[in-house]
């Protein structure tokens, strides 16, 4: 047992909140990380067949899973490891759903990550200078290039060095092959479209289901974080606010509650790092802000929770016919299993905007031959099935926010509300992914369809009736569980929540590195450039400390 007082607390134990652990204990630092969630064995958070499913059958119907069955990764997790909305309430406009995945347990959603790792090009940083665009990011690529590259090499991240601007080039192992018709279909897109057609980088498959995935921060920054013996969990425990001292330059503490008995208590503390995900870090400082909590976080830009941004995306799923003078069967060889490097990306980055009239990138994710069903089960014969989803970037916009509402907790804590729609450029965007798509389908010689077209499962074509994924408009905000924004980074208090080294302007002692800081939201999947802000800005606590 670590002994008190804790020079450092972390609120959140995910990508962000391990990473930040990581960095502390490397430095010799005490640190105490606060979990909302219970510390699950690694039995208990795989669960088995058929409990996973029956669980989530009972949860469906019951209506205690709304939202989260609408997600590929809640038929394939334990349901477990996505928080049910009956006790982990938020509200949003009538007219305006939101779809908030939460994961509350020790790992966070790190548990459930897809594992894509996805750095940011040097034009993602400059995007400000958009006319669109009221804000602006305080650091640029070559900020974050060697904590990027620091970060692949511990994680031993799978990708392909590709040369293109829009996506740099990382430190990687290897690549995760093709599958056969991935390599066809990508020489019909390299040949009729010139189109940029890449691996994915991220992770292999988890082949060892007797440890913790390597993309969880279980499986690889808290782990090593924990071995160092200068981190200790406190699980099942709510970080409700900041207790700032008297002058309100500096955080003295944080309120704490304790899941099994409602009680409160004060846990002080020199650094408070906030890593609970874009949403709750926001939802926890406007606990604070003195607006609503007297004496409470002074900001001067008011502009605390606005500026919510998700990806927009949009789904086709397809078929292709089987090569007959390929060995095109299914191969069930774990390499060729769906994951984040097993697959494949068409990076479209930025530069499609001034042809198309809207601004911001977008990139094409996809795969074939990656989770292939029994032939039975398949309505096109001979046929392999792919899909492509594609994610584009949403320009921050202040009417998009994240407040307080009037409904209460359990614990008496005022609840999130969430407001944020879709507008007519991020519309726009979704239009020409969709052409795009489309155009690289029938170019790769395959067969858009319906999901309910190409499998046969009689009892589940109600619920792909309602299916968001198959839409042809945009799923609602927070599908695709890349939301960022709300505090963002800054150079100039007046317009930002933070500075450039993710301290609060008017509380330096409080960091905000998960997705709550991001000024824009770029198109990449956000959690390697979470993970590199992290990073960078706790290695610049650890020096103040000591100074």
């Amino acid at each position: 047992m670590i002994q008190k007082p804790y020079e450092v607390i972390i609120i959140g134990s995910g990508a962000t909140g391990g990473m930040a652990a990581l960095t502390m204990a490397k430095a010799g630092i005490r640190v105490l990380v606060v979990e909302r969630g219970p510390e699950l064995s690694l039995k208990q958070a795989n669960g088995t067949e058929p409990c996973n499913m029956i669980r989530r059958l009972i949860g469906v119907t019951t209506g205690k899973y709304q939202n989260q069955p609408q997600h590929p990764g809640f038929w394939k997790s334990n349901p477990l490891l996505y928080a049910d909305r009956k006790t982990n309430p938020y509200t949003y406009p009538a007219n305006a759903p939101f779809m908030w995945t939460q994961g509350n347990q020790v790992g966070g959603r790190s548990l459930t990550w897809g594992g894509i790792t996805l750095r940011l090009a040097k034009e993602d940083f400059k995007a400000s200078k958009d006319g669109e665009y009221k804000l602006e990011w305080p650091i640029n690529y070559k900020d974050l290039a060697s904590h990027y590259s620091e970060i692949e090499n511990f994680l031993k991240i799978y990708g392909n060095k590709d040369g293109l601007n829009q996506i740099p080039d990382g430190e990687y192992i290897g690549n995760v092959p093709f599958t056969e018709s991935e390599i066809i279909f990508a020489s019909n897109i390299k040949d009729k479209l010139k189109l940029p057609f890449i691996h994915s980088r991220g992770f292999g498959p988890n082949e060892d289901k007797t440890k913790w995935p390597k993309y969880s921060s279980l499986g690889s920054t808290l782990k090593e974080a924990v071995k160092l013996g200068k981190v200790e969990i406190l699980s099942n425990h709510i970080a409700e606010k900041l207790v700032l001292n008297k002058d309100r330059k500096s955080a003295k503490s944080v309120i704490i509650i304790n899941q099994k008995n409602g009680e409160r208590f004060e846990i002080e503390s020199k650094l408070i790092i906030l890593c609970s995900s874009t949403i709750q870090t926001i939802r926890f400082l406007l606990s604070s802000e003195e607006k609503n909590n007297s004496n409470g976080l002074i900001d001067p830009s008011q502009s605390l929770g606005m500026n919510l941004m998700d990806h927009i995306s949009t789904c086709r799923f397809f078929t292709v016919p089987i090569d007959r003078n390929k060995n095109n069967s299914s191969n069930k060889n774990n390499s060729h299993l769906l994951s984040g490097a097993g697959s494949f990306f068409i990076p479209m980055g930025r530069g499609q905007s001034s042809k198309n009239n809207f601004i911001g990138g977008y990139g094409l994710w996809g795969g074939i031959d990656r989770f292939e069903p029994p032939d039975f089960l398949k309505k096109q014969k001979n046929t392999k099935m792919g899909f492509l989803i594609g994610h584009g970037e949403v320009l921050p916009n202040k009417k998009n926010t994240v407040t307080l509402s009037s409904s209460t907790d359990q614990y008496g804590i005022s609840v999130p509300h969430i407001s944020i729609a879709w507008r007519e450029n991020e519309k726009k965007m979704v239009k020409e992914m969709n052409r795009v798509i489309e155009l690289i389908i029938n170019s790769g010689n395959g067969t858009i369809l319906p999901v309910n077209e190409i499998l046969n499962i009689p009892f589940a074509r109600q619920f792909l009736k309602k299916s968001v994924a198959i839409r042809n408009d945009a799923p609602p905000p927070g599908y695709y569980i890349h939301e960022v924004g709300g505090a963002p980074m800054g150079n100039n208090k007046e317009k930002s929540v933070v500075d450039n080294w993710n301290r609060l302007w008017e509380c330096k002692n409080v960091l905000i590195v998960d997705g709550a800081c991001w000024p824009t939201s770029s198109w990449q999947s956000p959690t390697l450039t979470m993970m590199a802000i992290t990073k960078r800005a706790c290695e610049k606590a650890i020096n103040d400390l000591k100074d």
